[in-house]
């Protein structure tokens, strides 16, 4: 993941967050998203049930 630049790895969480894919995967984006301290340019969505 070190060698996606920011703008791509935001850009990967939203795709993956749109097409569902496994949480697992998300998750991984997410933990690296928070490592590089870009949190504040990503807006979770709440998962309807």
């Amino acid at each position: 993941m070190e060698h996606l630049s920011d703008e791509l790895l935001i850009e990967s969480y939203y795709t993956a967050t749109e097409l569902n894919l496994s949480p697992d995967f998300i998750t991984l984006i997410e933990e690296e998203i928070h490592k590089r301290s870009l949190s504040h340019k990503i807006k979770y969505k709440k998962k309807s049930g």
